[in-house]
């Protein structure tokens, strides 16, 4: 696939050729993961071993906690946590550099084993199955996240294993979210969008298809694409981190949710991304390999955990 069409759509890969056994269909895809990512940072996906109904449970049981009212949700608002686990209410996050909270609500779980200072997931007791499902889908996307790391790596070339010890029991995070209905269009503050522009804080995000359009991503000549997973398929895009430590030769691409036509601002949208983030102590200091003449150094040197809190404070969720 050359770059034009690269610009134009989102490639769609097959992670089987990755784990086949084929040293030729491996490394094809390993140059074609990491052209997508040094190109326009998003890639789909798919045998990314999420089967269908566990998308739909999760699907289903996050919408029942959702639906329930706002006092019960608060129950499960944990404030101190920094937004990390449980419920994190309308209005709480606003996007690096907007003024306007995003018009959407969710709820984090993160390891279902913490180790360490990590804290422990909290899951509502009205909907039992959620803890169910969201630990399922979290093992099986942070297993599929693993081996797109591999990839990674070997396009960088660095030890295929070179992320293994650094997202082992990692600050991951399955987020189930709600873009909730607007039922007075002509209430929204100017300017307010379901998830204004930005990009992803941490190493790589797996999405799964979500209920309605709305996702777009920023072309590099500044054009906005939406872009819609088929039902096979996952969205895969670079997170800040893995920009930074590449010296943004993999590209965190921005991307936003806007909001629906006038006629279906009433109607609920649903998503459900992962997360996938280090250990706080890994070093996100640039490779070498990625900094050169023509391509010096951008970042100052910090470890994921002090990346990590600087992007809370600047999302409103810790002060």
């Amino acid at each position: 696939m050359n770059d034009q069409a690269l610009l134009n759509e989102i490639p769609s890969l097959d992670l089987a050729d990755f784990v086949s056994g084929d040293s030729a269909r491996k490394a094809k895809f390993v140059q074609d993961i990491g052209a997508a990512f040094n190109n326009i940072g998003f890639v789909a996906i798919k045998n990314h071993g999420l089967s269908d109904d566990l998308r739909e449970n999760l699907y289903a049981a996050s919408q029942k906690f959702f639906f329930m009212p706002d006092d019960i949700k608060k129950k499960y608002e944990h404030p101190e946590l920094s937004g990390q686990r449980g419920y994190i209410g309308k209005g709480k996050e606003t996007a690096k550099g907007h003024n306007r909270p995003d018009l959407k609500e969710f709820y984090h779980v993160g390891q279902p084993e913490p180790v360490g200072d990590m804290p422990s997931n909290v899951f509502p007791a009205e909907v039992p199955e959620f803890e169910k499902y969201a630990v399922e889908t979290y093992k099986t996307f942070e297993n599929t996240g693993k081996k797109l790391l591999q990839a990674i790596a070997l396009f960088l070339g660095l030890d295929e294993f070179y992320f293994e010890d650094k997202v082992k029991n990692g600050d991951s995070i399955l987020r189930a979210l709600h873009y909730f209905p607007i039922e007075n269009p002509d209430a929204v503050p100017e300017g307010s969008v379901r998830a204004a522009a930005h990009g992803d804080i941490n190493l790589i995000t797996l999405l799964m298809g979500a209920s309605a359009d709305g996702l777009e991503v920023l072309r590099r000549d500044g054009e906005w694409i939406a872009i819609t997973a088929l039902p096979e398929q996952i969205i895969v895009n670079v997170g800040d981190m893995l920009d930074r430590l590449t010296n943004h030769h993999l590209k965190s691409t921005i991307h936003r949710v806007v909001n629906p036509p006038r006629e279906k601002m009433k109607t609920s949208r649903f998503s459900m991304p992962f997360f996938m983030h280090p250990r706080a102590d890994m070093d996100l200091t640039c490779l070498p390999s990625c900094v050169d003449a023509q391509n010096p150094k951008r970042y100052e040197n910090m470890t994921a955990g002090e990346f990590l809190d600087e992007r809370l404070r600047e999302l409103g969720l810790r002060k």
